[in-house]
């Protein structure tokens, strides 16, 4: 492990440099020179060979020509001495042919029964066809690489034979063996000796890069009293005393940076409201605490997001706001940790350098939920109170007048007028009380009074004061109780009034013919009543907001009916003071089931 170590260092690579760089000259100089030394001694014994085959052929010129009077035998016998005596060539056959190929004499004994048979070899053929120069390379039965040359002979114009040698070019091969032995040999201690060099001057170079690094992982830790020493005035010498300097400069540009960090750091954290610093390019760098807990999300999330991204903005209108002037905006978000969306009101401040421009923006968010809520809330009161209330003076005045103008003359018609006033003065009484009594449980000063109630009674009970209703409209009711189901501890009258509450709205909006249904069981340890019924149904896009105090899916329709509009928020702070919930599932035209859920026995809440 140390040695891989070792090898990533920068004095390993120095000397591994220093030695490839040996080693690729050397081999370029060795692969020159190896095949030089080859070629040119292949050439040599080439040259040699040939003039040897060429002196040859003169010789046999004589004795194959026919000139002396000479019979072929003894032509043979001389050629074959003129070979023994003047061609003492080791390691090559000489071989001469006539002028059909076949071998007349072959200086090789061992090859004695050659003699008569003929030698097909491509430059025998070649020769014979009176071409001079013929050589090629061959590999004998030993494995032995020769190299084989054959010359015409040729006497008064005509071809009487060939000239055939087969030198074996073992010898020129281990000469070069040899040469490749010493040059591998002089390569070798001429590495060993680089390398030895290159240690030294590796040293030399990677000390003075060690000792900077010991002190540069120093100074990084916080010890900004490491001194560099300075060994020279060469490149590294100079980077020592550019070190030195560095160093002082950040020790002093560290202790103002943290002094003002402190006291940023400080102001952030103290702060009520959360701020957020942007860079030119709206990428967030500096939030607090506070802006966090606001976004719901945590620091790291926040980090190198866009603003725009992270507050919800068109990327248009964010650059508009961190770019122009100080601007502000009201921003609803829904942080991932909480359920209810916030309001925040977002003033925006560019940070402007001189010479540079808008170098960044600062955010504050301020958390105006509440007042807004409060604020939006207490406009739609007023204005549906207003609205409620006005409805019925008008038509009271109208009467008034019309009475006071005369209409008291006429019985039939002044007693019309005045059962006309008599109904919107009860309606506004109903509206007086209802926002009373929600007004109560607001601000819980009607406090719950829990005792054991019997569900099958009360349920019954419910069915008993429609009865007469519902055999008006022709309407069948049907209640049903899980078996099992008992005494349960809640306020007799509060749920009196939510299920008086239901009931009523089902009787109000179902048709002639249709049917209400109320039913008891047990759902997850809580007791869930539901009332059902046939009736025209609520619009999907209504439910959401059925709860909402003088909200009505069908307003005029229901101020004929006589409704208020507070009845189900009434029921839902009701149901709420038992600790329970209520929801409402409608299909538009198929009806309505209202569910509320009250604690069983064991889980309920204590007598207040």
């Amino acid at each position: 492990m140390k040695w891989m170590e070792f090898f990533r260092t920068i004095q390993a690579k120095l000397i591994i440099i220093y030695v490839l760089l040996i080693l690729v000259a050397m081999q370029l100089i060795g692969v020159y020179f190896v095949s030089s030394m080859k070629n040119s001694l292949t050439s040599n014994f080439t040259q040699d060979l040939q003039a040897r085959a060429e002196m040859l052929a003169v010789l046999a010129e004589q004795d194959l020509g026919g000139s002396g009077g000479k019979s072929v035998e003894d032509s043979v016998e001389s050629l074959r001495a003129r070979v023994n005596n003047l061609f003492d060539f080791s390691g090559a056959e000489i071989q001469v042919l006539d002028a059909s190929g076949k071998v007349l004499i072959t200086s090789q004994g061992s090859h004695a029964d050659y003699v008569g048979r003929k030698n097909t070899q491509t430059v025998v053929s070649r020769a014979l066809q009176g071409i001079r120069d013929n050589e090629e390379y061959m590999i004998d039965e030993d494995n032995v690489r020769k190299k084989v040359v054959a010359k015409p002979v040729i006497s008064d114009g005509k071809i009487v034979g060939v000239v055939y040698i087969a030198a074996s070019m073992a010898e020129l091969y281990d000469t070069m063996q040899r040469i490749n032995n010493v040059f591998l040999s002089g390569m070798l201690i001429a590495l060993g000796l680089t390398a030895v060099l290159g240690v030294v001057l590796a040293h030399t170079i990677t000390h003075p890069i060690r000792l900077m690094t010991k002190h540069a992982t120093g100074v990084a830790e916080g010890n900004f009293d490491q001194k560099m020493p300075v060994f020279g005035s060469d490149e590294i010498g100079q980077l020592s005393s550019a070190f030195n300097y560095m160093t002082s400069r950040l020790r002093d540009a560290l202790a103002q940076n943290e002094e003002e960090k402190e006291k940023l750091s400080s102001i952030l954290s103290n702060m009520s409201d959360g701020v957020i610093a942007t860079d030119e390019n709206g990428r967030v760098i500096l939030v607090n605490l506070r802006a966090s807990s606001m976004l719901g999300v945590n620091n790291n999330e926040i980090a190198g997001r866009h603003i725009a991204l992270l507050l919800g903005l068109d990327p248009e209108e964010a650059d508009a706001l961190i770019t122009g002037v100080p601007a502000s905006a009201l921003l609803q978000l829904e942080p991932q940790d909480q359920s209810e969306p916030v309001v925040i009101r977002v003033t925006f401040t560019p940070i402007h350098r001189r010479e540079i421009g808008i170098t960044g923006t600062i955010a504050v968010l301020q958390d105006v939920t509440e007042q807004e809520e409060m604020e939006h809330t207490r406009r739609e009161f007023v204005a549906n109170v207003s609205h409620e209330l006005r409805t019925p003076l008008t038509t009271i005045r109208s009467y008034a007048e019309a009475l006071d103008e005369g209409a008291m003359q006429e019985p039939q018609l002044g007693e019309r007028f005045v059962g006309v006033i008599r109904n919107e003065t009860e309606r506004m009484i109903r509206l007086v009380t209802d926002l009373l009594h929600l007004s109560r449980l607001d601000s819980n000063e009607a406090p719950l009074r829990i005792q054991p109630v019997d569900v099958e009674e009360l349920l019954e009970d419910v069915a008993d004061r429609f009865s007469f209703q519902m055999q008006e409209k022709q309407i069948t009711d049907r209640v049903v109780i899980e078996q099992g189901i008992g005494a349960v501890m809640m306020d007799r009258d509060q749920v009196d009034q939510v299920l008086d509450n239901l009931v009523s709205n089902g009787l109000k909006y179902t048709p002639e013919g249709g049917s209400i249904m109320i039913e008891a069981r047990r759902s997850g340890g809580l007791l869930a009543i539901s009332v059902q019924d046939t009736g025209i149904g609520i619009p999907k896009k209504d439910l959401d907001r059925i709860f909402e105090r003088f909200y009505r899916v069908d307003k005029a329709r229901s101020r004929n009916m006589g409704g208020t509009g507070l009845g189900l928020s009434i029921a839902r702070e009701i149901v709420k003071a038992h600790g329970g919930t209520i929801t409402l599932e409608s299909e538009f035209g198929k009806g309505t089931r209202a569910t509320f859920t009250l604690p069983l026995p064991g889980e309920g809440r204590e007598a207040q």
